[in-house]
């Protein structure tokens, strides 16, 4: 039976946002809108290709709106609830406070550890064992709302940022849905982040997968893990770049198994 008591529009764009559909729908939490970023052109061919959340939209019905920049006049209806998840924007703060409980969002990390872009992959790059996900109240400042609820999980050895977001995400997904009686009633106790606490994980570049194949091992394989999906891990031997495509941690060695040598195929890697 769908919840119909939460009149709340949902802001999202990317594979995180639809998988929070997802779980939504399960618990009974269908949004009145989804407001989700334009499309754009990806491959080869420059095809122009909806967002996974506008996809998501379109198979439940769900009406749902691409501005480039929003605006107040692009949410006409009195929503009780804005949930925010990887929108991609940054959002106005009279956008912000338009519904009559405010906005909310999902961040995959201890917050106030870690806001920004990317608190999987720092969690996994830094070694640590814990991490987790924080349901924050949103203000128009990064990541920095006050804490309405938070979970750990622990970070398993071998798993890279893709399995540990997996992961969080469905984690995050169902402390949402526990959460929002509370936040709809009213009924929850938020707490302040403490900004001397606060550390920042900012946007990946392409080059930040270069390994020095001199560092550590476990400074090595921390990075093969966060990167494994992008911008991947590489290094170069004689000014030829080589992608690493699978290692392993063993023995208080870094053990490169394959890679792929620029402009070949996967082989097997011999040092």
């Amino acid at each position: 039976m769908l919840n119909n008591k939460l009149n709340f529009a949902f802001f999202g764009t990317p594979d995180v946002a639809r998988d929070t559909l997802e779980i939504l729908k399960w618990y009974g939490y269908l949004p009145s809108l989804i407001v989700t970023s334009p499309d754009k052109p990806q491959g080869r061919k420059l095809l122009m290709t909806p967002t996974p959340a506008k996809v998501w939209a379109k198979e439940n019905n769900i009406p749902y709106i691409q501005p480039e920049k929003i605006a107040i006049e692009d949410i006409k209806d009195s929503f009780d609830l804005f949930i925010v998840v990887a929108y991609g924007k940054i959002l106005p703060e009279e956008i912000i406070k338009i519904p009559r409980l405010g906005s909310i969002n999902i961040h995959y990390s201890l917050l106030p550890k870690y806001r920004g872009a990317s608190p999987v992959e720092s969690a996994i790059l830094n070694g640590d064992k814990i991490t987790g996900v924080t349901i924050q109240q949103m203000e128009y400042k990064m990541d920095a709302g006050d804490i309405i609820t938070v979970e750990e999980t622990e970070i398993l050895p071998n798993e890279t940022a893709p399995e540990l977001r997996k992961r969080l995400i469905a984690q995050g997904g169902e402390l949402l849905v526990r959460t929002l009686p509370a936040i709809a009633s009213g009924e929850i106790n938020k707490i302040k982040q403490t900004e001397e606490d606060a550390t920042h994980s900012r946007k990946i570049a392409k080059e930040d997968g270069e390994l020095n194949l001199s560092d550590s091992a476990e400074k090595n394989y921390n990075k093969f893990r966060a990167y494994a999906a992008w911008p991947r891990t590489f290094f170069f031997r004689n000014s030829k770049r080589y992608i690493i495509t699978k290692a392993r941690l063993e023995g208080g060695k870094f053990i490169i198994e394959k890679v792929i040598p620029e402009g070949g195929k996967e082989i097997d890697y011999r040092d």
